[in-house]
């Protein structure tokens, strides 16, 4: 996270800007805070890149994330296709991603790395089931929160995947080095076993710390990604993920598992390792570290006065709207007590603290009154 700038925007769609989370292609993200506190995180998108046709298809895609829900997919909150800067708010994960993450802490442990791939299986099934893909699936776009890992960014792939049909036969969109043959070669149907190949290349990421392929360019890697006679590099995987990353990283797109298979395998390999898929996860949530939020600053406006806080009073509202009613029974209640014994210099009885004042007994409130009396019908009816 970052300082804002100052040219970026102090408030997008009725959210306050705080800080700067992540940038893209396509635009800025962005921490913002609702009037009420709800933390989003704000994609802004670049006008430059929406002509009025793009712009309709937008807010179709919006429209159809907004039926895209679960426990490992970043939801929607809000949007607007037709701002000067068309902009998303979706759910504010409190977590790293998971590049990060393996880049400071190295790679997962196997049974991690295949709860990892269980849960974001069952998370892109959700986006499936919407009638969406995620088209740059990678681990920059799966953040780890302590309750689980989350999906992000499918929105703005699916944008600017269907942007490159509009513009040009042959445009390779999203990150090349989780990248399928097929997207590689710019095709532009593309279905979901796009996806499994870019969950594979994360789940290998995770497990090694590098990618299926390499190459001192984007170009170069497509070139080895296309090329049958390069198999992916798998140096590092541990035998129990191999045959199953294996399959998932398959030329064919027809010859990759679905996902329901891979999530199947996954916890296949969490059961020989002696553990149940719900204990994986614990461990998995363990290792992710708390995440430092930023809030936006109190305005001067509303800062307290003098550096004092305001503490409101407390009021028995009972009490004070019964007090007209009792206040004939309190004084004929006052009227039997004893006056106060003198101090022995004959000024009045003072307090623990030296205060001099008469002793006045303390109005019960409506509620302890009602409880004294119970109390004392009870006692007259007793047997003992």
């Amino acid at each position: 996270m970052e300082s804002l700038r100052d040219d970026d925007p102090k408030t997008v769609g009725g959210y306050t800007l705080v800080c700067r989370i992540g940038a893209g292609g396509m635009g800025q993200v962005y921490l913002g805070e609702s009037a009420a506190g709800q933390q989003v995180a704000v994609k802004v998108i670049r006008a430059s890149i929406l002509d009025e046709d793009s712009r309709a298809r937008f807010l179709l895609e919006v429209d159809s994330l907004k039926t895209v829900y679960g426990p490992f997919v970043a939801s929607f909150v809000a949007a607007d296709a037709q701002a000067e800067h068309p902009w998303l708010a979706v759910e504010f994960v409190a977590g790293p991603d998971l590049l990060t993450f393996v880049q400071e802490q190295g790679p997962l442990p196997v049974e991690e790395v295949a709860s990892l791939g269980a849960l974001l299986a069952e998370g892109l099934g959700t986006v499936h089931e919407a009638g969406l893909l995620h088209r740059d699936l990678k681990p920059q776009n799966i953040l780890l929160a302590p309750y689980g890992p989350k999906l992000i960014d499918f929105g703005l792939a699916v944008l600017a995947e269907r942007r490159s049909t509009l513009t040009a036969t042959g445009m390779v969109v999203g990150s090349v080095l989780c990248m399928p043959p097929e997207q590689a070669r710019g095709e532009h149907y593309l279905d979901r076993p796009v996806d499994v190949y870019a969950l594979g290349a994360v789940l290998l990421y995770a497990a090694t710390g590098h990618y299926p392929y390499s190459g001192p360019s984007w170009q170069a890697i497509a070139l080895r990604i296309e090329d049958p006679a390069t198999p992916p590099d798998l140096d590092g995987l541990a035998p129990e993920l191999r045959p199953l990353i294996t399959e998932m990283l398959a030329l064919d797109p027809a010859a990759r598992p679905a996902l329901p298979e891979v999530t199947r395998q996954l916890v296949g390999v969490i059961t020989d390792r002696g553990l149940t898929a719900v204990q994986a996860k614990r461990r998995l949530t363990d290792r992710t570290p708390a995440l430092a939020v930023p809030e936006a600053p109190i305005s001067p406006a509303k800062a307290p006065v003098n550096g004092v806080p305001y503490t409101p009073t407390l009021v028995d509202v009972a009490a004070r709207e019964d007090d007209d009613v009792s206040r004939d029974e309190r004084s004929a209640d006052e009227s039997h007590h004893e006056p106060p014994e003198p101090a022995a210099d004959g000024r009045e009885a003072s307090t623990p603290h030296g205060t001099n004042v008469a002793r006045t007994p303390v109005p019960f409130s409506t509620p302890m009154r009602i409880a004294e009396r119970l109390r004392s019908e009870y006692a007259r009816g007793a047997r003992f």
